[in-house]
């Protein structure tokens, strides 16, 4: 059973502000997408900037509304409850943002950054709360000796080690990780993605990694979906995408991944053309403008996504 199942949710922006006809016109971030996310798995979301991987991050756990489709978590609807009917559901989603210095209050101690979650959500003692907390902390590989310092006094990696402690402290279920190393130095990157692991392990979580790096994905996802101008082009098990990817578009993707050997030659598909503007709705095929395998029936039908088997899906005419 899906801990999280999506259903055709779409998301718009207003492209301005005012009353003329330009002003009107909407910014399409994310177009009829669907999918689930299974308990104890990791679904990472790959693609490029825009692509639309973080609003639907955030569409996921409400800090967005969609203007259609349906959300549910644990089979209950998630995207009609108010803000009363939704609190229960909160303490079961978490979030670890890109930066993990604009995401902790400056003002702050990091014993208190941690616990505010526990403030809000759980009616604890005063020691109760403090002993969650460090036990947290040593969990998280933060001293107890930092938990009366602030953000400013540690470097990124720590910093993201707190706000992974602070996702943690009400014993999630689902914790959406958007970008999470991203702005970490390349060697402070393996040390989260392993702590990561480990606390998945420990906490039985289930996580939706976003992410435009497919090097990183591919270490950490169990599935893998590919976005493109608010489209899921091609989702599957992550050895269905690295080692037998369907869609030029995902293709493209891994070809971009530089290979650490100068010997080695590269054949790499580089796309051509331009990137379509998401301010109208695309009509066919999002990916017609680049593709090297374009069809007439590509520019103007719709383009279903097709099971290949395994849970294997692309969105593409062209498969071979």
């Amino acid at each position: 059973m899906a801990l999280v199942s999506v259903k055709n949710i779409v998301k718009t922006w207003p492209a301005g502000k005012g009353s003329f006809s330009f002003n009107k016109r909407r910014i399409h971030a994310v177009n009829g997408i669907s999918f689930d996310i299974f308990e104890g798995e990791t679904l990472g979301i790959v693609g490029e900037s825009g692509c639309g991987k973080s609003t639907t991050g955030r569409l996921v756990n409400r800090l967005l509304e969609p203007d259609s489709g349906e959300i549910f978590f644990e089979n209950i609807k998630i995207n009609t409850l108010n803000k009363k009917e939704m609190l229960p559901i909160r303490r079961q989603i978490s979030m670890v943002f890109q930066d993990p210095y604009s995401s902790l209050d400056p003002r702050m101690r990091v014993e208190n950054i941690i616990a505010e979650p526990l403030n809000i959500h759980k009616n604890l003692r005063a020691s109760e709360r403090k002993k969650a907390v460090y036990e947290l902390m040593e969990i998280t590989g933060i001293s107890a000796d930092y938990g009366l310092r602030y953000p400013h006094e540690f470097s990124g990696g720590q910093r993201q080690r707190i706000g992974i402690a602070r996702a943690l402290i009400l014993h999630p279920k689902l914790v959406i990780a958007d970008e999470p190393i991203s702005s970490l130095d390349v060697s402070i990157r393996a040390q989260i993605l392993n702590l990561m692991q480990n606390l998945q392990k420990e906490f039985s979580l289930t996580y939706l990694f976003i992410s435009h790096d497919l090097s990183i994905v591919e270490v950490i996802a169990d599935r893998v979906a590919v976005m493109y101008l608010g489209h899921i082009v091609e989702i599957g098990n992550k050895e269905d995408i690295y080692k037998n990817p369907k869609h030029p578009y995902t293709r493209a993707l891994l070809d971009a991944i530089p290979v650490p050997d100068p010997r080695q030659k590269s054949q790499k598909q580089i796309l051509q053309g331009e990137i379509p503007g998401n301010m109208e709705f695309p009509i066919g095929c999002p990916f017609k403008t680049r593709c090297p395998n374009v069809r007439d029936e590509c520019m103007t039908g719709s383009i279903p996504a097709t099971d290949l088997g395994g849970g294997h899906f692309i969105s593409c005419l062209d498969i071979n």
